[in-house]
């Protein structure tokens, strides 16, 4: 079950997350939730959500899925599937995988058929209020030009955690907001706390990390 404040970890296509070794930071991760007792998920490549949810207790969740039904789809992700692989709930929207407004509203609608939590990814202020339009149940905030990047959110663009918050909150109290790009530390989560976020939403911060269940164990200080 999903619960906030949370960390979600994208492990993206990064090698240090794929294959095996996702399954050595999904252990991690799922290790630090337990000992720690903070809400920590993951969302993971298709091809790992299987295995990996059979070996954590922590919601797994797709990092995308297709607006299809059963039926002649070859190569796309059916909602349905993924569920029974074993994921909770599915990113959708990642700057890395946009999709136009219709779309992203029938692959919302499609996921909650399916039973699946949405997380959906806004860019700023603007682009989250007409997302809350569609009732996810997040939405989180990620300035393109700093995800992967050295400088927070929180630090660099304050204003758009702030501004997505009181957006979204006015048309549906009920989503939950999330906030990423450059996220690295403790200071980073706590301070994206203060200014109204229920988490974070952070990748190459812990994937690429030197020592990533330390780099873990630092951010979850920042939201305790």
């Amino acid at each position: 079950m999903i619960k906030t404040p949370i960390i979600i970890i994208n492990f993206k296509t990064y090698e240090e997350s794929t294959g095996d070794n996702a399954i050595t930071l999904a252990e991690i991760c799922s290790k630090v939730a337990e000992e720690t007792k903070t809400s920590i998920a993951i969302a993971v490549q298709s091809t790992d959500i299987y295995r990996i949810s059979k070996i954590v207790s922590i919601p797994v969740l797709s990092q995308h899925i297709d607006a299809i039904d059963f039926g002649k789809n070859t190569g796309f992700l059916l909602p349905e599937s993924i569920k029974q692989a074993g994921a909770e709930a599915t990113l959708l929207n990642h700057s890395e995988h946009r999709l136009d407004f219709d779309l992203l509203k029938k692959s919302i609608e499609r996921a909650k058929q399916a039973e699946l939590k949405t997380v959906v990814c806004a860019k700023d202020a603007e682009d989250a209020e007409k997302i809350a339009h569609l009732n996810p149940d997040f939405i989180a905030v990620e300035p393109p030009e700093l995800i992967g990047g050295t400088i927070s959110v929180s630090e660099a663009k304050p204003e758009v955690i702030s501004d997505s918050v009181k957006a979204i909150k006015s048309i549906n109290n009920k989503i939950k907001v999330l906030c990423g790009a450059g996220i690295h530390n403790k200071d980073d989560v706590k301070k994206s706390v203060e200014l109204g976020a229920d988490g974070i939403l952070v990748a190459s911060g812990i994937v690429k990390a030197e020592n990533q269940e330390l780099a873990l164990r630092d951010l979850v200080n920042g939201l305790c």
